[in-house]
C-alpha cells in the first residue's frame, strides 16, 4: 500500500510539473498573433450576433477614474480570449476589455481566437472542468503567463444566486442592470490592474527595462 500511495504521489506530482509548462511563452505567443482584434473578431459573427456585440459595447462606460488608471499604466499586458461570437457572457464582457484597449493601447493588447478553432489553446483554459468563454490569459510583454480569468466574475455569480438560488426568477434575454454591469466592469479591471502590478514590480522586467 505505502509503495503504490507512493506511486500515485509521484504521478501527481509529474502531472502538476507538466501542467505549469502547457501554458508556454511559445504557445501563447502564436495564439496571440494568430487571434484577431476585437473588431475583426465581431465582424466574424453573423448579423444577429454582431449586432449583440455592438449593442453590448454601446453600454459600456468607464468612470474617470478608472480611465486614469489604465492611462498610467507602464508595463504592457497581452490579453488573450477564447471566445466564441455565439456566446452571451462574452457578448456581455468582452466589450469591457475593448475598452481597457481603448483606454492605453500601447499597454493593453487585446487578442480573440475561437475556442473551437484554437483547440490547442482553449484545452488548457478550462474552467470548472468546461470549456467555457471567455476565458482570458494575461500574460506580460514576453508572454510568460501571468494569469487566467473568466467565465463569470463575482458580481455576476452573485446576482445569479440571487436569482436562482432564491425566490425570484431571472426573464429570459433580459439584458443586465446598469449597477451589474459596472460591477463587473470593476471586477475585471480589478484583475487588470492586479496583472499589471505584477509585471511592474516583476524583478525579470525591471532588469529587462532596466527600472
Amino acid at each position: 500500500m505505502e509503495c503504490r500511495a507512493a506511486d500515485q504521489a509521484c504521478q501527481h506530482t509529474r502531472e502538476l510539473k507538466r501542467g505549469t509548462t502547457v501554458l508556454t511563452p511559445e504557445l501563447l505567443k502564436a495564439t496571440f498573433e494568430a487571434g484577431l482584434a476585437y473588431d475583426q473578431y465581431v465582424a466574424t459573427g453573423s448579423a444577429s450576433e454582431q449586432e449583440n456585440w455592438n449593442t453590448s459595447e454601446q453600454k459600456v462606460s468607464l468612470a474617470f477614474e478608472q480611465t486614469q488608471l489604465i492611462a498610467g499604466f507602464t508595463r504592457r499586458v497581452n490579453l488573450i480570449v477564447s471566445s466564441g461570437t455565439w456566446c452571451g457572457d462574452c457578448v456581455q464582457q468582452v466589450p469591457i476589455l475593448r475598452a481597457f484597449e481603448q483606454s492605453n493601447p500601447e499597454r493593453v493588447c487585446l487578442r480573440l481566437v475561437d475556442r473551437d478553432e484554437h483547440p490547442e489553446f482553449s484545452s488548457h483554459v478550462k474552467i470548472c472542468g468546461g470549456g467555457r468563454v471567455p476565458a482570458v490569459v494575461f500574460a506580460t510583454e514576453l508572454f510568460d503567463f501571468v494569469s487566467v480569468f473568466g467565465d463569470k466574475t463575482l458580481t455576476r455569480f452573485r446576482a445569479l444566486a440571487a436569482a436562482q438560488l432564491g425566490p425570484a426568477c431571472p426573464l429570459p434575454g433580459a439584458g443586465l442592470p446598469p449597477d451589474q454591469l459596472a460591477g463587473m466592469t470593476q471586477d475585471w479591471l480589478n484583475e487588470l490592474e492586479r496583472v499589471h502590478l505584477m509585471c511592474r514590480l516583476s524583478g525579470k522586467l525591471r532588469q529587462l527595462h532596466n527600472d
